[in-house]
């Protein structure tokens, strides 16, 4: 009897030999470890120096009219040039100084009939894929310093004999049932990075991947294991992908993967590529980077070096942001001026390093070199931000431009603005629209040029009005792209004068991608509570005789909210549980996080830090705006307080931005301060990972309340959550306004009516239109409504229907979810079972608390996720278990399935106990 064989899920058959078939696939040429090793010379040179060579030989330079061949000593000098790793300055200056040889070339000198000339050598035809020498390797053993053994990484790829891409690869399941193997070969590329790992091999690396048959992610030198990405691919289409997949390999590219492999494995791969094949995440990702012209364009252009936060490679929507501003601004329209258009990407993507990846990738198209690019703000601290973003990003050139240019950047007055755009030179300038206001009234301020490229920041704020008039007239020809990660509404788009929206990233997507952090809502109610109907009364009695204007103005100056949020016992009472909340959720736990408070006007602002500072417990600071200025809801009168000028006085003086400055980088310490207290300052454009709190005591809406929430949502090794702690009943208008945001995406194109657009053809071809390329990993649950389970459970009644249907439509709100229909499912399901199988406290968080479970990583569980389908009752089984198992493990990320299937089981009471500690706590 012929059996058949269990499917391998090992490593070297379920991941690796996928992924070279792929590259193989794709052009590059297989090179065995015996070979490859030959070529090094030993296990400790990484470099294969005879195909560099060999490459070199073949390149030819200009003099005089003439071509001519490298020397033998000009190639000496070359290969001496790329093997000096400089690694005593540290893995990623060696890395940064390779780069430079990579994208720059190198330069020797050479004598020509006795005349000596210098000769820049490319070390890669960045022009051509082809015209390269691409091979790929598997095991490339490397010896590690001091004889302390060897590291061996799954597959390498060469580009004319320099590794460019390692990658780990590993099997699709561990042994460990909570452990991604993904995880496991990015901390394997972390290792090999260490001092005593193989930096040799690193200092070379451009793309870093780690794969595990169905899964993967990439970083580069450098990278954190927090900021490892997924690939979301938008030009390569699936059929694409299919092809390349199913593309049978010859018979000489067979024999040379599996010479040294089993009969039994070769089989195994034969049978099953004797037919279409359809591509994994793994291969998507691979395709996507690796295809010879991508990984080319990315390591050319989507690489920078920062001198804060190190190496930094694009996430895939600042690569395709990018590329379709590029294409936009390339066409003119009949007059001559260029297209614009608008960048929709959710706050907290990295819209400033697609800006410098943007100014970077300008310098090496032909066609818009010699642009010039002005950053126009409306607020000095995004500014502020921008320009430094671009001076250590490297984005005005080398060090030497970066102080000569960069320093003197930002534009100082109107005056000032006028003479660079009417005949200014410099490539990079910053300004605020504001000062359009004067410039344009000078008759300097006129530039016709169409080639100019103006960047608008926060375009949503800055997209109507007087000044962006004035901006427009005086530079009719120049490209406008606006920049917002809040929504256009519909309601302003007779102002909507950018452009067709050309590249999208919602909130929704960089939740599911992880590139921010998940947020967390909690109501915090104050112990004094504000009755409008005893206030009214009271009034109507002390303003007798009074006419209604007079009584309306009265009562407008001294009966405000503002002032009764603002009395000082309430805001004692406050600071005192923001005290205890900070003190045992985060001092306590030594994560070195820090929190924001958002207050309503200065004067609460200070009262805040006076009665912060009394309780002993926590750290604080104010950020502010001058006494004279408006913020927040101040009145004037309040903002000119003798406490509010004294507090200026004594802590800010002369100099706010040196004030400033200093408490923001002291912020962003293992030290004082722990809490930001702000009013309007500092809660847009403000990112601080270790910013995790936000504690809310001001009303906001609409826009400015995504902005704000959004403060806390960037990433940090210590940080599950960003949390937000409402003590002013916001979540009406949060519901609301996230509510709006998802209609919008989902209704329009970014908030803009679509018959009021000429929509990008790029955008129309997507079907969906963002992930038509990634399917769902919920495929199998039935869209539902909220309304629809709450009709469902009919066993309760309709008061609890209500409460719980409550419950289900915030909590899929607040994790920004693009299957937000589906995690109310699952939350209903879990509600209905909280009442079915007896779990009352389980049931009255979810409904008094709302989100402060984790429901994106619940839908995780394989056990929730068939329940959450339109399965029978009867098959509901051991839900409870699975239920309580998935919101036990849900504050350590760990959750990947749910392994509690047994009907015989009724409770885990390890998992119950756990859970039921946790109920049983008064905060987060």
């Amino acid at each position: 009897m012929t059996f058949s064989r269990t499917p391998d899920t090992r490593e070297e058959a379920a991941s690796k030999l996928p992924a070279l078939h792929v590259l193989i696939s794709m052009g590059w040429e297989y090179l065995n470890p015996t070979d490859a090793l030959a070529l090094r010379g030993s296990e400790r040179g990484v470099l294969l120096e005879p195909i560099l060579r060999e490459r070199l030989k073949g390149h030819r330079f200009d003099f005089k009219g003439q071509t001519y061949p490298l020397s033998a000593g000009g190639i000496d000098q070359v290969v001496r040039e790329i093997s000096a790793t400089g690694l005593n300055e540290g893995l990623i200056p060696a890395n940064e100084a390779i780069y430079k040889h990579l994208t720059l070339g190198i330069t020797v000198t050479e004598f020509v009939d006795g005349q000596r000339t210098s000769v820049t050598v490319p070390l890669i035809d960045w022009a051509d894929p082809a015209a390269n020498i691409l091979q790929v390797t598997e095991e490339l053993s490397v010896e590690r310093p001091a004889g302390m053994g060897r590291f061996r990484p799954d597959v390498v790829c060469y580009v004319n004999g320099i590794p460019l891409v390692v990658i780990e690869a590993k099997r699709p399941v561990s042994s460990t049932k909570d452990k991604a193997m993904v995880d496991e070969g990015i901390s394997q590329h972390l290792r090999n990075q260490k001092t005593d790992g193989i930096q040799d091999l690193y200092a070379y690396s451009q793309l870093l991947l780690s794969i595990s048959g169905n899964n993967g992610r990439y970083g580069t030198t450098g990278t954190d294991k927090k900021f490892w990405g997924a690939w979301t691919e938008e030009e390569i289409t699936e059929g694409q992908m299919q092809a390349v997949k199913s593309t049978p390999l010859s018979e000489a590219q067979r024999e040379a993967l599996f010479a040294d492999k089993p009969k039994w494995m070769r089989d195994d791969f034969d049978s099953l590529h004797s037919g279409p094949v359809w591509p994994t995440e793994q291969d998507r990702l691979i395709i996507s980077l690796l295809r010879p012209d991508r990984l080319l364009d990315f390591t050319r252009r989507f690489i920078f070096f920062d001198r804060k936060l190190g190496k930094i490679a694009a996430r895939y929507q600042q690569v395709q942001g990018a590329k379709a501003i590029l294409t936009q601004v390339s066409h003119q329209k009949p007059d001559g001026s260029r297209e614009g258009g608008v960048i929709w990407h959710t706050t907290g993507s990295g819209k400033s390093n697609l800006m410098v990846f943007l100014t970077k990738a300008l310098l090496l198209d032909a066609e818009l070199a010699g642009c010039r690019i002005i950053i126009v703000t409306d607020r000095v601290d995004l500014e502020k931000q921008l320009a430094a973003t671009f001076m250590t990003g490297g984005a005005f050139g080398s060090a030497v431009a970066t102080k000569k240019e960069g320093e003197t950047s930002k534009v100082q007055s109107g005056r000032d603005l006028a003479k660079r755009i009417g005949s200014g030179s410099e490539r990079i300038i910053f300004t605020l629209l504001q000062k359009f206001n004067s410039a344009t009234k000078l008759p300097e301020c006129k530039n016709t040029s169409d080639k100019i490229i103006v960047l608008v920041d926060e375009g949503h704020r800055s997209q109507g009005g007087e000044n962006h008039e004035r901006m427009r007239l005086a530079l009719p020809n120049a490209a406008f792209i606006a920049f917002t990660g809040t929504p256009l509404l519909k309601e302003d788009k007779t102002r909507n004068k950018f452009g067709p929206i050309l590249h999208a990233y919602t909130m929704q997507d960089a939740v599911e991608d992880g590139a921010v952090t998940p947020l967390v809502y909690e109501e915090r109610r104050p112990v004094v509570d504000i009755n409008d109907a005893a206030i009214d009364s009271w009034f109507d009695k002390i303003t007798t005789g009074l006419s209604d204007s007079q009584k309306s103005d009265l009562k407008q100056k001294y009966s405000s909210r503002g002032q009764i949020y603002g009395a000082a016992n309430r805001i004692d009472l406050i600071a005192y549980d923001i005290a205890i909340h900070f003190t045992e959720n985060f001092t306590k736990l030594k994560l070195g996080l820090k929190a924001q408070l958002a207050t309503d006007s200065k004067l609460s602002a200070i009262r805040y830090k006076k009665a912060l500072d009394e309780t002993g417990l926590v750290t604080s600071a104010v950020v502010i705006s001058a006494p004279d200025t408006r913020e927040g809801h101040d009145d004037t009168d309040d903002a000119k307080t003798p406490e509010v000028q004294t507090w200026w006085k004594m802590n800010v003086g002369n100099d706010a931005d040196v004030y400033e400055t200093d408490v923001i980088e002291r912020f962003g310490t293992d030290g004082a301060p722990d809490i930001l207290i702000v009013v309007d300052k500092l809660l847009t454009g403000f990112d601080e990972p270790r910013n995790a709190v936000l504690y809310i005591d001001k009303h906001l809406k609409g826009h400015n309340l995504l902005q704000a929430i959004a403060r806390v949502n960037r990433l940090h090794e210590a940080k599950q959550f960003g949390y937000l702690i409402d003590y002013r009943g916001i979540l009406a208008e949060l519901d609301t306004s996230i509510q709006d945001y998802a209609d919008l995406a989902s209704q329009t194109q970014a908030g803009y009516e679509i018959d009021d657009l000429a929509v990008s053809p790029a955008w129309r071809k997507r079907d969906p239109p963002r992930r038509g390329n990634r399917p769902s990993r919920l495929s199998d649950v039935r869209v539902r409504t909220a309304a629809t389970i709450a009709a469902d459970i009919k066993s309760v009644s309709k008061d609890s229907q209500i409460k719980m249907l409550k419950c289900v439509r915030t909590t899929a709100l607040l994790h920004f979810s693009a299957k937000r229909q589906r995690l109310a499912c699952v939350t209903g399901v879990l509600v209905q079972y909280g009442i079915d199988r007896g779990f009352p406290g389980l049931v009255k968080e979810l409904i008094a608390y709302r989100t402060r479970f984790s429901i994106r990583q619940l839908t995780s569980c394989s056990e929730s996720t068939r329940l959450a389908d339109n399965s029978p009752a009867s098959e509901r089984i051991g839900y409870d278990t699975a239920a309580i198992c998935a919101l036990m493990r849900f504050r350590s990320r760990r959750i990947s399935r749910c392994r509690v299937v047994d009907p015989s089981v009724s409770g885990c009471p390890a998992c119950s106990r756990a859970i039921w500690r946790f109920c049983d706590r008064s905060s987060i």
